[in-house]
C-alpha cells in the first residue's frame, strides 16, 4: 500500500534550533512562544498575542519591496528582539508547523501561511502561473520563498484544520486540491491538472482541477481550506 501523508506534531516544548528555543501549545488555535534573547525573530505584524515587556518590536523591509506593493503583498514585516519571550497565535482554528532550514536550504509555501523565521531566513516570492492558482489557489499568483541563508534557521507556517506531510519519491504524484496544499521542496513540481467530467447528465458540463505535485521532495497538506480574501485573517 502507498504510504499515507503522516500527520505532523501538533505541540513542541523545549524545541532548540537556529539559535532559538520555543514551543507550540494548543488544542483548537495553537500559540507559538518563542524566547528571543539571543536570535531575533520576524513575523506578520497581526499574530502576536503577548510578549514579555523588555522584547523589542521593529520593522523589517523585505527584498524586492516595488513589487511586492504592484503585486498587492506586504513589503515590511515586524521583527522582536531582546531578552525575553514573545508569542504568536492566528485568528484561526489550525496547526503550527516548526520547518527547520540548514543554510542553504530552501521551502516553497503557499501565500499567507508564513507565521513567524528566524533572522537567518531569507524571505522571497516568486510568480505562478495558472488559471487554478489564479482562481481555486487563493491569491496563487505568487508563492513565498524561504531559505536559510548563512546559518541554521527555523520558518514556522500556520496551516488550517491539521498539516500532513507526503514524502515523494522521485517520478511519484499526488493530486491534491488547489486550496489544500501548504508547502513543498524546492525539486518538486506543481502542474495543474484539469478533467473533464464527461459522464452523466449533470457532470457534462463541468471540470474537476487538482494541483499535481510531482517527487522527489516534501509536499505539505491542510486539512482546511480558509478563503483569504474574504476571511478575517
Amino acid at each position: 500500500m502507498n504510504p499515507l501523508p503522516r500527520l505532523l506534531p501538533t505541540a513542541a516544548t523545549d524545541e532548540t534550533f537556529g539559535g532559538v528555543t520555543y514551543h507550540i501549545g494548543g488544542e483548537l488555535v495553537p500559540v507559538l512562544s518563542v524566547d528571543v534573547s539571543n536570535t531575533p525573530v520576524y513575523f506578520e505584524h497581526h499574530i502576536l498575542l503577548w510578549k514579555n515587556s523588555n522584547v523589542r518590536i521593529s520593522i523589517k523591509p523585505l527584498k524586492g519591496a516595488v513589487k511586492r506593493m504592484l503585486a498587492g503583498m506586504q513589503v515590511f514585516v515586524t521583527e522582536a528582539s531582546g531578552d525575553g519571550i514573545i508569542a504568536f497565535s492566528r485568528d484561526g482554528a489550525g496547526h503550527i508547523v516548526p520547518i527547520h532550514l540548514g543554510a542553504g536550504e530552501e521551502l516553497h509555501v503557499r501565500e499567507h501561511q508564513f507565521l513567524a523565521a528566524t533572522e537567518s531566513v531569507e524571505y522571497t516570492f516568486e510568480r505562478v502561473r495558472g488559471i487554478t492558482n489564479m482562481f481555486l489557489g487563493q491569491s496563487g499568483f505568487f508563492i513565498d520563498r524561504f531559505r536559510g541563508h548563512r546559518e541554521d534557521g527555523v520558518l514556522w507556517l500556520h496551516g488550517y484544520g491539521n498539516v500532513f506531510e507526503k514524502v515523494l519519491a522521485a517520478g511519484e504524484t499526488i493530486d491534491v486540491e488547489p486550496g489544500g496544499w501548504l508547502y513543498k521542496d524546492p525539486d518538486v513540481k506543481m502542474d495543474t491538472v484539469v478533467d473533464r467530467l464527461s459522464s452523466g447528465l449533470f457532470a457534462a458540463g463541468f471540470n474537476f482541477i487538482v494541483n499535481r505535485f510531482t517527487g522527489p521532495g516534501r509536499v505539505g497538506i491542510q486539512s482546511m481550506y480558509v478563503n483569504n480574501s474574504t476571511s478575517d485573517r
